[in-house]
């Protein structure tokens, strides 16, 4: 399994109802729109709000792409959004990654784990910074 270090890859998938569809919305577009001079400037990719099922996350979500070292920083403001969020390392094993080693904020969501890579794979690695599903 790979270790964590400062710039390790990390995701986090914002998980919302219909009812908080605009708290997303809001949050979403507060964090494609920090100034330069911000520490949340260091998010590497903000994605599309997501009203359906994709991958292993059967509810509305959006996710965002940030090193290891931006978590001091996003972590107080997913927090306060009050929205379920799922924090979690890339590695090379995409099924830990979704459980032992993430992390929520809220309650949990129950996560359709068939959707995921098998150890030693993870295709969300190749889409780091670059593309949402």
């Amino acid at each position: 399994m790979t270790t964590a270090h400062s710039s390790s890859p990390y995701h986090a998938h914002i998980y919302y109802s219909s009812d908080e569809r605009s708290d997303a919305e809001t949050l979403r577009d507060m964090l494609r729109r920090v100034r330069a001079d911000s520490p949340l400037s260091k998010i590497l990719f903000v994605g599309e709000l997501r009203d359906h099922q994709v991958g292993p996350h059967p509810v509305s979500q959006f996710e965002i792409h940030f090193d290891e070292s931006s978590l001091p920083d996003v972590e107080p403001v997913l927090l306060r959004s009050g929205l379920r969020v799922l924090i979690h390392p890339l590695t090379d094993d995409d099924l830990g990654d979704h459980t032992h080693l993430g992390r929520w904020i809220g309650e949990p969501v129950e996560l359709d784990l068939t959707e995921l890579d098998p150890p030693g794979v993870n295709q969300g690695i190749a889409r780091f910074g670059k593309s949402d599903f």
